[in-house]
Parts: C-alpha cells; structure tokens; sequence
C-alpha cells in the first residue's frame, strides 16, 4: 500500500514538473521601451551631439550606450539631454543623479516631483533635482551657477521618476517574470541665468522651459516600431 501511494506521489510530481516545458519562455533580455536616437529637431530647438565624458565611460558597464545632444533655441536658451542605456548588468549601468552629481561638482539643493501632461494627456511623472556649482569668472571673482535637471527611468512598459520603484520592478520581472529587462535613463537639464548669461530666466522660467521642451521630446522618443513610449 505505501508502495503503491509513492508511485502516486512520483507521478503527480513528474506530471506537474512536465507542464514546465509547456510555459512560454520569456526573453532573456527585454528592451527599454524608448529610442536611443536622440531627434535633431525638438519643435524650433535644433540639436547637436555632445560628448560622452571618458569618466562616464570608464565608470558604466562596457555594454551601457548613451546618447547626447546639446539643444538651442533662436533665442539662444540651450538645455542638454542624455540617454544611459543599461547593458545586462543594470547595476553598473543605471545610477541616481544624486549619486553622480557630487562627483562632478554639484552641490544639490533641492529634490522635487514634478508631472508633466503630454499632448496625448499622459502624465509623465519626473524627478527635479535644484543644484548650485561653484564658479570662478573671468575676473576671478567666484560665483555660484544654479541649474534644474528633471531625470525619469523607462523600462520595457513601465515609466518611472525613482530610483527605489525601478529596482523593485525589476527585481520582480526577474523573479516573476523570468527575464532582465534594459532600463533607460533620461535627463533634461538647464542653466538657471539670472544674474549670469544672457537670454536671463529666473528658476521658474528656466523649469518652465524645460517643461515644456520636454512635452515636446517625448513623444519623438518612441521605438523604431513607432510603439508609444508610455
């Protein structure tokens, strides 16, 4: 008789570890939902290629792509755009601002969330990070040169402004799901003029402009599929 019960019990287990190779089998890797090429063209801003800085490079993942355009208006208003691609090891590809921005002399000042409504009435949730770097003029005299920079994160279909929420989704989809996903990481960022350069904006101003330039980008930075971005 228990002979018997642990043939059942064997069978049971065989048969429900057979329905395995049954399962679909997700993708090793799955790719950020969004471009890595950056337009020329974001409404009446025109846009060139900037460098990738050698630290940058030697402190990511040999597999990490970035993308990199300096943006002018006619007015002369400029705001620079990044893309970090992640490679398969997304944690040395994939970092917080506020992590690397110390590093390259920014004291940070404040942290806020903004919402940004696209046109297709999206709402884009983003970081907005207020820092302060300290200047020397051509007379010597040292100055402090304000800046905004607003950073979001966008995996295979989620969008997201935290570092810690991005994490957990994708510690989860590699649990549940079975797969890696690649994380991009946008930043949009603006000197604040007022009192420094010519055309001047004040915080408001310059926060409002990039607002309203990134209303514009997002929806150029689709998938060569043309699928939506959000």
């Amino acid at each position: 008789m228990i002979t018997k019960r642990l043939f059942g019990v064997e069978l049971l287990l065989v048969a429900g570890l057979s329905t395995v190779f049954l399962l679909p089998q997700a993708p090793k890797t799955k790719p950020a939902g969004i471009s890595l090429k950056l337009p020329i063209w974001v409404g009446n801003w025109i846009g060139d290629d900037a460098a990738i800085t050698q630290r940058e490079i030697e402190v990511l993942a040999k597999d990490t792509q970035f993308a990199r355009k300096v943006y002018t208006s006619p007015e002369g208003d400029t705001i620079v755009v990044s893309i970090i691609l992640s490679g398969d090891d997304m944690t040395a590809s994939i970092h917080r601002p506020e992590r690397c921005l110390p590093a390259q002399g920014w004291s940070l000042v404040n942290t806020s969330q903004r919402t940004i409504t696209l046109p297709n009435s999206t709402a884009l949730k983003t970081t907005r990070l207020s820092n302060v770097r300290e200047m020397t003029a051509k007379d010597n005299q040292r100055f402090l040169l304000p800046n905004l920079t607003y950073y979001w994160f966008v995996g295979y279909n989620h969008t997201t402004p935290s570092h810690f929420t991005r994490t957990m989704l994708d510690l989860r989809d590699r649990i549940m799901g079975g797969y890696n996903q690649r994380w991009a990481y946008v930043t949009v960022a603006a000197t604040v003029t007022q009192g420094i350069a010519r055309p001047e904006h004040t915080e408001a101003e310059t926060g409002a402009m990039i607002e309203s330039f990134i209303r514009e980008l997002v929806p150029r930075l689709t998938k060569p599929t043309g699928e939506k971005l959000l």
